[in-house]
């Protein structure tokens, strides 16, 4: 981007505010070349100079672009969305029957490929559920398009399309059974386009780039696909109707959540990116370490590696820890997946370190029976409101065991799905 900058000279002047004057203006002009500044000016017939400059601003930071989405997502909470005559074609011509199979489908997806969120979901109301399944298919769908089976025949054309078929299912007019219901969801939420279309450039972003210079530039990539997907979430999720926080802020938990996942993601799977050639590490605090690439792709843990690692781990645990303070402002009905979520991942980082920070030939991972001991206390920690998060101290005295039986005793719903999936295969 770039600013024009206009200013007017009047004609020569006498007198020492004449030589104030150029004295100022040759300083004006002097400074702007010093700064790559390109002027030209011209002499209009009263005998006024007039100058203009190009100046190069400077590309704002990722974190104000982000807040400007986070700002206008928060103000769409307090709007009562009206449904659009499009979005009323959605159940028309489809049916009821039709668009409940649509919802279900989206669960089945759910359940297959992430099986502690489809668990917590389950003590959502089905209007929240089934929604937040919708959601969470078209992410998997879209990152499918750069990480799955058939990306490599993926082009930023490709892309446009699929940005063109969101556009679409947002004005009622959805192309399969799984847009059908996202676009019925988006007719009943105030769920606002702008995330979902910033995941899809970060699709776009995957496609082109492989490196970071620094942090700011991985901040705005982290936020494209998986920050996005807290500021989907909240509308559906709904706030607590006791809470006191701002709803600003309650976003701002939303989308430190998924910047925290996502750099979970990035330093669990280093090794597994840099055998594709990608490396997802600021490249100036790599330098600043004295690592390079080459040290990536050789794979060695050194103490430089173990030492850049702690740093990297701080910073993403800074980030859950914001997350945080979100999560009790929430529904109660909606906060055991997203508190469920926030444990587990955050246990990765813990893994890591486990592995004596060896994330290139090692998976970090949470082990099945961590995962069934994590998901009750998460439950508790969920059953915290916004009036009684002063009392955290307290839930963590309560043992394990006793958190489950509350569990069990409080949910038939959890016990049906913890024989439906526990025993058969493990937590993904």
């Amino acid at each position: 981007m770039s600013g024009s900058v206009l200013w007017l000279s009047s004609p020569p002047e006498t007198g020492r505010s004449s030589v104030l004057r150029q004295q100022f203006l040759s300083r004006r002009r002097n400074r702007g070349r010093s700064r790559g500044e390109r002027s030209c000016g011209v002499v209009l017939p009263n005998g006024c100079s007039v100058f203009s400059s190009l100046v190069a601003a400077p590309p704002r930071p990722s974190e104000e672009v982000v807040h400007d989405v986070v700002l206008k997502q928060a103000a769409l909470v307090g709007v009562t969305r009206r449904k659009k005559a499009a979005a009323m074609e959605v159940s028309a011509p489809m049916g009821w029957n039709l668009l409940n199979e649509a919802y279900d489908r989206c669960g089945k997806v759910c359940a297959e490929y992430a099986k502690t969120f489809y668990l917590g979901t389950l003590l959502m109301t089905p209007e929240r559920r089934r929604a937040v399944w919708a959601i969470y298919v078209w992410c998997r769908r879209t990152d499918e398009l750069v990480d799955g089976p058939n990306a490599f025949h993926i082009t930023p054309t490709a892309l446009d399309r699929w940005d063109k078929r969101l556009n679409d299912l947002f004005e009622g007019r959805p192309y399969d059974m799984f847009d059908a219901a996202l676009s019925d969801t988006v007719s009943k939420f105030p769920v606002d386009i702008q995330p979902f279309k910033d995941m899809i450039e970060g699709m776009r972003l995957d496609l082109k780039k492989s490196r970071y210079k620094h942090f700011d530039e991985l901040y705005l990539y982290c936020y494209y696909v998986a920050g996005t997907v807290g500021l989907m979430s909240v509308p559906v999720m709904g706030i607590a109707p006791d809470s006191k926080a701002s709803t600003e802020s309650i976003y701002n938990s939303a989308l430190a959540l998924g910047i925290a996942n996502q750099l979970t993601n990035i330093l669990r799977d280093v090794g597994e990116d840099a055998r594709r050639g990608r490396i997802y590490l600021p490249q100036d605090e790599l330098a600043q370490a004295g690592l390079s690439d080459d040290d990536i792709f050789q794979g060695k843990v050194t103490d430089k590696w173990r030492n850049f690692m702690k740093d990297q781990i701080k910073r993403a645990k800074m980030f859950f820890d914001e997350a945080e303070k979100g999560v009790a402002e929430l529904n109660s009905a909606s906060r055991w997946p997203v508190s469920a979520s926030l444990l587990l991942y955050r246990q990765i980082l813990d893994a890591i370190e486990a592995n004596d920070y060896n994330n290139f030939r090692k998976r970090a991972y949470v082990g099945k029976t961590k995962k069934l001991v994590s998901l009750p206390i998460a439950y508790a920690r969920a059953l915290l409101g916004p009036s009684k998060v002063s009392s955290m101290a307290k839930v963590k005295l309560i043992t394990s065991a006793e958190v489950a039986d509350t569990v069990l005793a409080q949910s038939m719903k959890i016990k049906e799905a913890l024989s439906k999936i526990f025993p058969k295969e493990s937590l993904h």
